[in-house]
């Protein structure tokens, strides 16, 4: 396993956050890796590791309306849960591990923000990860990956945490992978409704 971990390594970016440069040895990161999975029993938290991603659950409902934000509960609740795997705060948007592995909080900065843009603006180092809520995680989808890939990661998703699909549907850019995504809402919806409705979703609280 920690083969294929150190694989989704494979194809750095840049760390430009202008936080002081931390040296990660590649496999205490793919170890610590591995060490997250354990996040995914907890039903609030959804760990994409491939993508270096950690979803924390929002709400079952949406209006299109909703500011797409990360609330303090949301913040805490994962914070909570990163602190038995060694990571601790070490300023208001990035935890940090022992082995110098970072998750980065993507900073809100207006109501009307696309939650396309949150990562585009918060750049992050080969082995970091960011900490979304499930609608800018199905963003990172789209922009990331095929359409038909996306879709498939958004359904995993989406019975796990629900995700604001008008708003994701408002933000869609005039570009062919965003407009090629279009069509799919639709069976994304039906795929909500029923998750929703579900009993593994209907009685969860939102963490605020």
């Amino acid at each position: 396993m920690i083969g294929k971990v150190l694989e989704w390594f494979g194809a750095p970016a840049a760390d430009a956050s202008g936080a002081p440069a931390v040296s990660v040895d590649a496999e205490d990161a793919a170890r610590l890796t591995e060490k997250m999975a354990v996040l995914n029993a907890d039903p609030y938290l959804h760990l994409v590791t491939e993508d270096r991603l950690l979803s924390v659950f929002d709400d079952l409902k949406y209006d299109r309306a909703d500011a797409d934000w990360m609330s303090g509960a949301m913040r805490g609740h994962a914070i909570r849960k990163l602190k038995p795997l060694g990571f601790r705060q070490v300023s208001g948007t990035v935890l940090q591990s022992a082995e110098g592995v970072r998750l980065h909080i993507p900073k809100f900065h207006a109501q009307g923000a696309s939650p396309f843009d949150v990562t585009r603006y918060t750049p992050r180092g080969p082995y970091d990860f960011y900490l979304l809520t499930p609608t800018q995680t199905a963003c990172w989808f789209i922009d990331v990956c095929p359409r038909q890939e996306a879709v498939e990661r958004i359904k995993t998703l989406i019975v796990k945490q629900p995700i604001n699909l008008y708003r994701l549907l408002d933000y869609l850019e005039k570009k062919p992978a965003h407009q090629a995504f279009e069509d799919a809402i639709g069976h994304l919806k039906f795929v909500q409704r029923e998750a929703v409705e579900g009993d593994k979703l209907k009685r969860r609280r939102a963490l605020g």
